[in-house]
């Protein structure tokens, strides 16, 4: 027992017995700084620093974007950020496909680009022929009951219903004679009208311009997109009076007639209907004489 006490008074001795730490001069010895140290506080200094080493290093990664550079550790927010980067893409990616199957219907529209099909019509008659015997027209339940209610909103309704335009009628660009009628087999997909020289082209109908440049073969053309999935282009011009996104009216001067162009042989319009991407025939609505 009394070697245990003498023995714990003796590392109490060690642990309490007073050191100084001198700083010296080491030319001239000259004492510059001096720290009287026991065993006991260098323990204490060394666990504290130790427990505030550890305290900072996992504020540091906890709580700054230094733990994004450690292997294997990423933050919920980084992710979260990964995930919106990664749909972004993709809905971009989206509207570059849809804008390049515009862009090739576009290019098909300049270039005349369109294989004709044929179809038998007689087949069609015939396949479109109904037995109206075979038909109940009587009305369900359900279709009684949502003519009621609708008629019942239309009854309190202080604003007019908007109205289908049935009646879609097309101005003629201008007038004169047609030189070259539309021949879908020989891929002349438009209507050659002869006109003077600085002849005021005109919209055939309400729309906006997507496109109005220069072009090596058919010299300045513009392109107008209208209402029903129609689209107008005029080729040949001397002069563009609109820009790309430009609104027009119907009747409504676009161009100037003149000769520009490789393909052309004198000053005419060369105009095209396009309906949902296939040619049609502009005679059949417009009366260009």
């Amino acid at each position: 027992m009394e070697r245990k006490k003498k023995k714990e008074k003796k590392i109490a001795k060690k642990l309490l017995h007073k050191y100084r730490l001198v700083i010296l001069n080491e030319d001239t010895f000259e004492e510059r700084l001096s720290f009287k140290l026991t065993r006991l506080n260098v323990f204490v200094l060394l666990a504290f620093s130790s427990v505030l080493l550890i305290i900072g290093t996992t504020i540091l990664i906890a709580f700054t974007p230094l733990k994004e550079y450690i292997p294997g550790y990423s933050s919920t927010a980084l992710k979260k950020k990964a995930t919106t980067l990664y749909h972004k893409t993709d809905s971009l990616e989206k509207v570059i496909a849809v804008n390049e199957r515009y862009f090739s219907s576009i290019k098909k529209v300049l270039y005349g680009e369109m294989s004709s099909v044929d179809f038998n019509r007689d087949s069609i008659i015939e396949a479109a022929k109904l037995d109206v015997s075979e038909i109940d027209l009587a009305p369900t339940r359900e279709d009684s009951l949502l003519r009621e209610k609708v008629v019942k909103e239309d009854k309190y309704n202080l604003f007019e219903s908007a109205t289908t335009d049935v009646n879609f009628v097309l101005f003629p660009p201008v007038n004169g004679t047609i030189t070259e009628n539309y021949n879908a087999k020989e891929k002349h997909y438009a209507v050659d009208v002869v006109v003077a020289k600085n002849t005021p082209i005109k919209a055939t109908a309400d729309g906006t311009v997507i496109f109005a440049e220069w072009t090596t073969k058919t010299g300045y053309v513009i392109i107008i997109e209208h209402s029903h999935g129609l689209i107008s282009v005029y080729k040949h011009n001397a002069s563009l009076n609109k820009e790309q996104g430009d609104l027009v009216k119907a009747g409504e001067v676009i161009a100037i007639s003149g000769n520009t162009g490789e393909i052309t042989t004198g000053p005419h319009l060369h105009f095209e209907l396009w309906s949902d991407g296939y040619p049609i025939n502009p005679t059949n609505f417009i009366d260009f004489e």
